[in-house]
């Protein structure tokens, strides 16, 4: 069974993290079936809308830290989709929904701030630990959740890693509800299928003027720089060795 499902509902192209054992944690291959499922559903005039969903108690634990591990070291090598993925999500046009039916880590939670609908359950947590990892933030964040929350909350998460649970994150702008974990893939569902029966053309452009991907880009980049390089810090190294001694 493949570690990222995807199926089609209609007009909406669902991706589900499908890896509970791992608490969902993200694969390098992992991030290149969700970048292929999106570029899929961006290209094809038969999905409107792309919703995403989680198998388990997470929604997703972020990155697979052995993967950040074998690049802090150097084992790894290929080419690292989790790029693709992270500019497939700035970029596209088509809305995108999220059913965080439980935790997410990392790009587990700064992935929702590129969801244009975002359903949450009360009791789930969002943390941010990259300078715990030794690592910065990534997927535009520093701009994204600064935007959303305002500067000492958002330091709050980045900084400092507190917790954002789930009804804060509804009464902060982060979600649109925070319900019952029971009632979030059911109601996340049903705002994707609305979403689909509207005007296809005139939802992409409100969509598009409504965000500014370019800047996004830009500043994902340049944490996209500094990452790459603290993955390489004593800091990173330290980090990911005590989390191994840990396994």
């Amino acid at each position: 069974m493949s570690d990222i499902l995807v199926k089609r509902d209609g007009a909406v192209q669902e991706i589900r993290f499908n890896r509970p054992a791992k608490k969902n944690a993200i694969t390098n291959s992992m991030y290149g079936v969700m970048a292929d499922a999106i570029t899929e559903a961006e290209q094809s005039d038969d999905i409107r809308v792309v919703l995403f969903t989680a198998e388990g108690d997470f929604f997703s634990a972020g990155n697979d830290l052995m993967d950040f591990a074998s690049q802090s070291s150097g084992a790894f090598s290929g080419p690292r989709e989790v790029g693709r993925f992270l500019d497939v999500m700035i970029k596209a046009k088509k809305p995108i929904v999220a059913a965080v039916q439980g935790n997410g880590v990392g790009v587990g939670t700064t992935m929702l701030f590129h969801c244009d609908l975002v359903y949450i359950a009360e009791t789930a947590k969002l943390t941010t630990p990259f300078i715990d990892l030794g690592l910065v933030p990534e997927n535009a964040s520093s701009l994204t959740i600064v935007a959303r929350l305002g500067y000492v909350r958002a330091f709050a998460l980045l900084g400092a890693n507190e917790p954002l649970f789930g009804k804060d994150a509804a009464a902060w702008g982060v979600a649109n509800a925070a319900l019952p974990a029971a009632e979030i893939e059911p109601r996340a569902r049903a705002a994707a299928h609305a979403l689909a029966n509207k005007p296809a053309e005139a939802l992409k452009l409100t969509k598009g003027l409504m965000r500014d991907p370019e800047t996004l880009i830009t500043r994902m980049l340049q944490e996209g720089e500094i990452f790459g390089e603290r993955l390489k810090s004593p800091e990173a190294a330290a980090a990911f060795a005590a989390f191994l001694g840990r396994k």
